[in-house]
């Protein structure tokens, strides 16, 4: 029974977050859409803060187990990316990216919730890292790119644009389809033949060597 109310609590949170906003979000407020009493609230987490944080974590496992057998099966970077604007959708449907936004703004006064956000973040990243790392194994440019630094872009780009599409849709549309085009760009790339893509690779070495 504990942890089927800590879980009602968690899902309270996440549903308030989406329908009421960060500055509406309370221990009555929560304990309301969880159906059970407030004080369990204190008594589960200790704070309206430290359920925030754990809601956050817990929000951000069941996403990316949600996602992990899709991003399993991307075979490049047109893939990815192609993958990565399905999940924006849904996710956005789904009213996570209000949550998202909302654990941000409260992120910037709030270094519990900082911390949980970051580490949520951290479970996409290194999802999208191991994408990477066996996408780029093959490519022309995967010596030359650094997985790790490329995923933490990745997954700030879409962060960026999930919450640039609330007050410009017409320019986040603009911003994914340029993705979309690079895409396009590096599976032409991946598609040329050995010789062709020997020479990408001398190019690249020699303009990545120093002086």
């Amino acid at each position: 029974m504990s942890q089927e109310t800590k879980e009602k609590l968690l899902d309270g949170a996440l549903r308030t977050l989406t329908e009421q906003g960060i500055a509406k979000t309370s221990a009555r407020s929560v304990a309301a859409a969880a159906g059970v009493n407030q004080a369990l609230v204190f008594y589960h987490f200790g704070s309206v803060d430290e359920l925030l944080a754990a809601a956050c974590r817990y929000g951000s496992e069941q996403r990316v187990a949600r996602y992990r057998d899709r991003l399993q099966r991307v075979g490049s970077l047109s893939e990815l990316l192609a993958v990565g604007r399905q999940i924006h959708v849904e996710e956005q449907a789904a009213g996570h990216v209000a949550v998202l936004g909302q654990l941000l703004a409260g992120a910037q006064t709030q270094p519990t919730l900082a911390a949980a956000t970051a580490a949520g973040l951290d479970l996409w990243i290194a999802e999208i890292e191991r994408v990477l790392v066996r996408v780029l194994a093959d490519s022309p440019i995967g010596e030359f790119t650094d997985p790790a630094g490329l995923a933490r872009a990745v997954a700030a780009s879409f962060v960026g644009l999930e919450l640039y599409e609330g007050v410009d849709p017409a320019g986040a549309e603009a911003a994914l389809a340029a993705l979309e085009q690079l895409g396009a760009l590096m599976t032409a790339l991946e598609e040329l033949g050995p010789v062709a893509q020997k020479a990408v690779r001398y190019t690249l070495r020699r303009r990545t060597v120093m002086p």
